[in-house]
């Protein structure tokens, strides 16, 4: 379902897919080709919410912000795993975050990178572009190989294309300013 909050509406671009289990609330803008997958929570109630183009976020995932503290931003062409809770952080271009990993108010990675599953990145904390980041506190690994590189790219555009399969069967698509509302909204 997509939810009003106060005066805020959730903003959708052209051929995102909202799967009809996931919930979108408030100060929400997605770009184009974006897809949210099932039981996925994205809440910007109390800051705002921006999600690039061609990224998908998959299923169980928890996406929030904290008051007017941490907004939170991703980037163009990223894979967001199953279960991955990000919370008030900022996500480059082309990363992947592994299924179960958790992202902390005022982190940031940058472009290109992977971020492994179950990996924890606490608060504040900054990896540059271009890493395998893993662990329980996350730590670089390595760099990426060009190959990596090409493959977030690739994970990115494969789910346009699934995306693409379920809307053009009616399953989550979403019409422009269609959004379901409360009696008098969410106050």
């Amino acid at each position: 379902m997509i939810y009003p909050y106060r005066d805020y509406e959730v903003e959708l671009a052209e051929g995102v897919f909202v799967a009809p289990s996931a919930d979108l609330i408030g100060r929400l803008k997605v770009g184009s080709d974006s897809s949210i997958w099932f039981q996925t929570l994205i809440r910007a109630d109390v800051h705002f919410i921006t999600i690039g183009a061609r990224t998908n976020v998959q299923d169980q995932s928890c996406l929030h912000v904290t008051g007017e503290e941490a907004s939170l931003s991703i980037g163009d062409e990223v894979t967001i795993g199953h279960q991955v809770v990000l919370h008030g952080c900022h996500i480059g271009n082309r990363v992947l975050v592994g299924m179960g990993s958790l992202i902390m108010d005022h982190a940031r990675i940058e472009d290109e990178c992977i971020v492994g599953a179950g990996s924890l990145i606490t608060e504040n904390k900054v990896f540059p572009s271009g890493h395998l980041i893993l662990g329980r506190p996350a730590k670089i690994i390595r760099e990426l190989t060009p190959e990596e590189k090409l493959g977030l790219k690739r994970s990115a555009i494969s789910y346009v294309e699934t995306a693409k399969n379920y809307l053009e069967r009616g399953i989550g698509k979403v019409e422009k300013n269609n959004y379901f509302r409360t009696k008098d909204s969410i106050r």
